[in-house]
């Protein structure tokens, strides 16, 4: 976003009210207690009978996107990442706030397409800006979004109560954006791919502008005994819920869904199925279901047009948890996914 210090002037846009008045109050004006973004708080009066449900998660350049990346993108992921976490709740969207701190007074271009990012994604995603705050850093680009979403009382779906015998299910298609970003960190890999330019922007796509299932929602409220969104790589998450939830599991590789695009890049050896089931970014939902409800979850899912396949089991806590090859060996994954303290950056 920043521009080379030797470029010629730009027209930048100077002060957060500016900001504020041109760019982002017409997002929050569907929302009443958004108040225009004219006071210094907001109000959300949860609908009489559902709780509220909370989540918070950042984006920043040179750890979750490329510098240089489109405001467009930057705005979407940012927005679509917390999203990814309600739904995966059983929540609905409807609101947020964001944060963001900028190197410099932005480029009025490019704050522009941030802002028709953000509306963009809220449109799909059926909630409203409705407060946050501006500031100037000296590091690199940053947005915080907290979202809000809503569920019927006592009915969020929590990472912490699968239970042995369920079967576990994932939404989409894992590891399109471990490939997409790969292609673009790696110029020899690039290089050697020969997918066509379709099926590349495809794969980027779910790099950079994710799209969690947000019809799955109520299906996962109504169906899921546990769920949570992929983000950190799909081995990972699937430890964290079994650990939270005191249990074993088991995921099968050969049965975890692949993209056209990602099925061909293994058959031309540029990547790996450990590498996709790692790589995190997926952004999907990952579901315990009990078995005697399975059939009625993959009816549901399908009715709201959503793919899900079931890819392993929940077991007894003393089988551990594995993810096994089609012979039935334990695959040897040195590296789970995403550790923000371990992992490379984006960059």
């Amino acid at each position: 976003m920043p521009s080379d210090p030797n470029d010629p002037p730009r027209d930048r846009v100077v002060g957060e009210e500016a900001l504020i008045a041109e760019f982002w109050a017409p997002l929050a004006a569907e929302f009443p207690g958004a108040f225009g973004l004219e006071d210094d708080c907001a109000v959300i009066a949860p609908e009489a009978g559902h709780d509220l449900i909370v989540t918070t998660d950042a984006v920043i350049a040179g750890v979750h996107f490329f510098p240089g990346e489109g405001a467009n993108e930057i705005a979407w992921k940012a927005l679509a990442v917390n999203v990814s976490d309600l739904i995966a709740k059983g929540a609905t969207p409807f609101a947020y706030v964001m944060s963001i701190a900028l190197p410099e007074a932005p480029e009025h271009d490019w704050i522009k397409a941030f802002a028709e990012g953000l509306r963009l994604a809220q449109n799909m995603f059926h909630c409203h800006l409705i407060g946050g705050d501006t500031d100037r850093t000296p590091g690199p680009l940053s947005v915080s979004i907290t979202a809000f979403g809503s569920v019927p009382a006592g009915r969020m779906v929590r990472r912490s109560t699968a239970r042995p015998g369920d079967v576990v299910y994932v939404s989409g298609t894992i590891g399109d954006a471990a490939l997409g970003l790969d292609l673009r960190r790696h110029a020899a890999l690039s290089v050697r791919c020969t997918l066509g330019a379709g099926a590349r922007a495809r794969l980027d796509a779910r790099f950079c502008a994710p799209l969690p299932p947000i019809a799955l929602a109520p299906v996962v409220r109504e169906m899921a005994t546990a769920a949570m969104d992929i983000s950190d790589g799909l081995v990972k998450d699937f430890g964290r819920l079994c650990r939270t939830s005191g249990v074993g599991g088991r995921i099968e590789a050969q049965r975890v869904p692949l993209s056209e695009e990602t099925q061909a890049a293994l058959a031309m050896g540029l990547t790996t199925l450990d590498r996709l089931i790692t790589g995190g970014e997926d952004y999907e939902v990952l579901a315990a279901v009990r078995p005697q409800r399975a059939a009625e979850f993959e009816r549901l899912a399908y009715a709201a047009g959503t793919r899900v396949t079931c890819i392993g089991t929940i077991a007894p806590p003393a089988d551990g948890v594995v993810a096994i090859d089609a012979t039935g060996a334990p695959l040897a994954i040195a590296h789970t996914g995403w550790d923000h303290f371990q992992s490379p950056d984006a960059s």
